[in-house]
């Protein structure tokens, strides 16, 4: 009988994985499967086969997992994280579609969420970004504003007790909260890629850091889409958390706000109660959900 020890993938690379055991080493491991099927966070078991290496036997079941997905396939992004801090910044602009997929996705894993406006001290960007937020803000979301690169010391009270991964397009400043939070981020970098053998230079699926020890911090590359396939109709109308008042008073008891005569939300909508841009964008992420 193999003898397993149990690590947490810190670094995820094509079908290779970094895990980290319980003294803090790290352990370049691989699958037996030919498939992604891990994420950065997952706890695993794993066959050591030597000081360095080894094979991941098997994943403990997660408490949450944030991945996207089209009509062909999923990419998994993260497991057992507790928090999602959506950044956005002034410059370059940011999509609010984006956003909202992130935030259904969030929801439907039942995720805290955070909204980071980074780069706000650039005015006059700032000024229109703070009003492509302002219906997020009407909603009970909570939006942090920073300007990560003179002082990013005010994010750290919501990341505190929290597994949390940074999400946003590239550009956002993500990359520099992880290095001025994070002194060490760029050694843990050069060292995963060494045993990863994949070059300084690469570009890892997601990454996870210590803050402290019960508090953590996943960084992942900067995405352009949020594919929701995976999730039906009903949770995308659950993610437009504004929604919830007004479910069951349509005509129609499958309305989907589209068309549909007496449909609530439109009325709601019309009366200045839903803001229109949500509502666009629930017709839009509803009908195509990629």
């Amino acid at each position: 009988m193999k003898s397993l020890i149990q690590g947490q993938i810190v670094a995820t690379f094509r079908r290779q994985y970094l895990a980290e055991l319980s003294d803090g080493r790290l352990l370049t491991c691989l699958t037996r499967s030919r498939k992604n099927e891990n994420a950065c966070g997952d706890i695993v078991e794993i066959h050591r086969i030597n000081e360095l290496q080894g094979v991941i036997e098997c994943t403990l079941p997660r408490h949450t997992l944030l991945y996207r997905s089209d009509s062909r396939r999923q990419k998994l992004i993260a497991a057992n994280i507790s928090q999602i801090v959506v950044v956005l910044a002034s410059m370059p602009p940011f999509s609010d579609e984006l956003l909202a997929r992130c935030l259904i996705a969030a929801h439907d894993q039942k995720l805290e969420t955070l909204i980071v406006f980074n780069k706000c001290d650039l005015h006059q960007a700032a000024q229109a970004a703070r009003a492509q937020l302002d219906p997020y803000r009407a909603i009970g979301y909570r939006i942090l504003e920073l300007a990560a690169r003179e002082n990013p010391a005010p994010l750290l009270p919501f990341l505190e007790g929290h597994t949390s991964i940074l999400v946003g397009q590239s550009g956002m400043g993500k990359s520099t909260i992880i290095n001025q939070l994070i002194p060490g981020a760029q050694a843990a970098t050069n060292e995963i890629s060494s045993a990863l053998n994949s070059g300084k230079h690469t570009t890892t699926h997601s990454r996870l850091y210590h803050l402290n020890p019960h508090s953590h911090l996943i960084d992942c590359p900067g995405i352009q889409a949020f594919g929701l396939h995976h999730l039906d109709f009903d949770a995308i109308e659950a993610g437009f958390v504004e929604f919830a008042a007004y479910q069951g008073q349509c005509h129609f008891h499958n309305c989907r706000h589209m068309h549909e005569p007496n449909c609530a939300l439109k009325k709601t909508e019309q009366e200045g109660k839903i803001h229109a841009r949500r509502l666009k964008l629930f017709q839009e992420i509803s009908q195509s959900r990629m």
